[in-house]
């Protein structure tokens, strides 16, 4: 199995966000860049993975934002029945908790997604998973650009919100909220590993 990472948006570079919005600033120098956070999420995962021997490949490595198109283009070389993709976010919009996606349709994405919903469940157990169960799994269903265009399963997850100012304060922005949302990605990964490749 080939893990297909890939941190949503631009990062920094030189002090600069290079991906208009996606960010929340609360004043006072409390702001989130939602790609600098995807790739310290990422970059977490990648560290472990390495430590576990799991193949991946970090599908934007740049920190520029890289185009929708060449990410799918870029993880569609690769193996689509030895392979997953898995995009890293953090969400907005006034919600707490977090999400998982998956295209429409029942395919290995949602037993994949599953796996990640049980999993996250087990690591935050006090906080919500925003689920949608009916089409009978708990993963949310959409139309998103790498869940349609890429040829292996895939699944985007959306990790605790930057407009909610508890969740920005206690986890987004704290090293031990960082590396448990690392370490709920990584059990995951192992598990699908384990009981689906």
């Amino acid at each position: 199995m080939i893990v297909l990472l890939d941190n949503g948006h631009g990062g920094l570079i030189n002090g600069t966000y290079q991906t208009l919005g996606k960010r929340k600033d609360w004043g006072a120098g409390n702001v989130i860049y939602e790609g600098e956070f995807n790739r310290a999420i990422v970059n977490g995962i990648i560290q472990e993975l390495t430590r576990l021997k799991i193949p991946y490949v970090n599908i934007a490595p740049e920190y520029w934002d890289v185009r929708l198109e060449t990410r799918v283009r870029r993880a569609n070389k690769y193996p689509a029945n030895r392979c997953f993709y898995l995009s890293v976010h953090s969400n907005a919009g006034g919600g707490t908790g977090s999400e998982i996606f998956t295209s429409p349709g029942d395919t290995k994405s949602d037993k994949i997604a599953t796996v990640f919903g049980n999993t996250y469940q087990a690591q935050f157990p006090d906080r919500i998973l925003r689920t949608d169960f009916t089409d009978g799994d708990l993963d949310k269903e959409r139309r998103f650009y790498v869940l349609t265009k890429t040829n292996m399963p895939a699944i985007l997850t959306e990790n605790f919100f930057m407009d909610n100012r508890e969740e920005f304060d206690t986890i987004l922005m704290t090293k031990t909220g960082r590396e448990a949302i690392i370490k709920y990605h990584i059990d995951a990964i192992q598990k699908v590993k384990e009981e689906l490749f």
